[in-house]
């Protein structure tokens, strides 16, 4: 199913079904990994009027990411976005505008060290489909403790540069992607030639 954005025309695909196919190993209800060892997740672009993007830091750690997260079973891609929105950024549903999402998945793979097995199956990496918002609230709305395991404890307003310079190797080529279709929508040009 398709939906297309009124004021842009722009295609926001809706993949539920293909997560409900892409064969789905079950655990206490919730999606686990699918048959090629990767997570579905949604990764979350979420901009500022002025078109810079919202920069997070993982807890405890100098690492900085867009906000993402697991997919749920028998929860669609847009259920899952607006699930993590609130839980990571304190965010609902009123307080952005969807704008688009990738047509297709973007895939990682997690480094050796990383990797795990757990019950027969194995973990190699996450499958995602990336949503970008437009924030339409105040700032002041951004609360990273809502949840009661919070994922990041700064965030920062940054150019699309930074964020590709700055995430950790392997997510690197994912970010790429992902910016290069969706920021069109916003009229940023694609900027990271140099990084290919």
């Amino acid at each position: 199913m398709h939906n297309f954005h009124k004021d842009k025309g722009v295609c926001i695909c809706r993949i539920h079904d293909s997560v409900k196919q892409s064969g789905y190993r079950l655990k206490d209800g919730v999606q686990v990994i699918d048959t090629e060892g990767y997570r579905s997740n949604v990764g979350i672009i979420l901009c500022n009027p002025c078109g810079q993007l919202f920069w997070a830091r993982r807890i405890g750690e100098d690492a900085w990411q867009f906000p993402q997260g697991g997919i749920q079973h028998n929860e669609s891609p847009e259920q899952a976005l607006y699930r993590e929105l609130e839980e990571e950024v304190g965010l609902k549903a009123d307080d952005v505008e969807l704008l688009g999402s990738t047509h297709d998945w973007l895939r990682y793979q997690l480094p050796a060290h990383m990797r795990r097995h757990s019950r027969g199956n194995r973990f190699i990496g996450q499958k995602q489909i990336w949503f970008l918002l437009k924030l339409t609230v105040s700032e002041a709305r951004v609360c990273l403790s809502t949840s009661t395991e919070p994922e990041f404890d700064r965030w920062r307003w940054v150019s699309p540069e930074v964020t590709v310079n700055e995430v950790i190797d392997f997510k690197r080529a994912v970010y790429l992607r992902a910016l290069e279709e969706l920021l069109p929508i916003i009229n940023c040009p694609s900027l990271f030639i140099a990084h290919r």
